[in-house]
């Protein structure tokens, strides 16, 4: 943990002179780069369609979709029947036919 401790406050310091040494002392002002048109007043733009080109290219309807177009419905099986199925699939699985009793030396 030492040795650790050692190696990693070297390297932060051999880091930390890397930075200061590339810096140089002399002062440079701050240049904010003006934008004469960033807040002027213009009129607003003509409306144009997100989707395709023409204005009849997209359409959309509302109502009810039937029921029948989701396909079948599922029964949901109860908890109790699932656990039921897995005990059985259990007693009837096929067991190992040669058991060792002591393994490894």
């Amino acid at each position: 943990m030492k040795p650790l401790l050692v190696l990693a406050v070297i390297l932060f310091s051999v880091g930390a002179f890397g930075q200061v040494a590339a810096l140089s002392n002399q002062v440079t002002p701050v240049q904010i780069v003006d934008h004469p048109l960033h807040a002027s007043l213009t009129p607003m733009a003509c409306e144009r369609p997100l989707v395709g080109g023409a204005p009849d290219a997209y359409a959309y309807a509302q109502g009810e979709r039937p029921l029948w177009e989701f396909g079948p419905v599922s029964q949901p099986v109860s908890l109790g029947d699932v656990a039921r199925a897995y005990r059985k699939e259990k007693v009837t699985a096929k067991k190992a036919e040669l058991v060792f009793e002591k393994q490894g030396s």
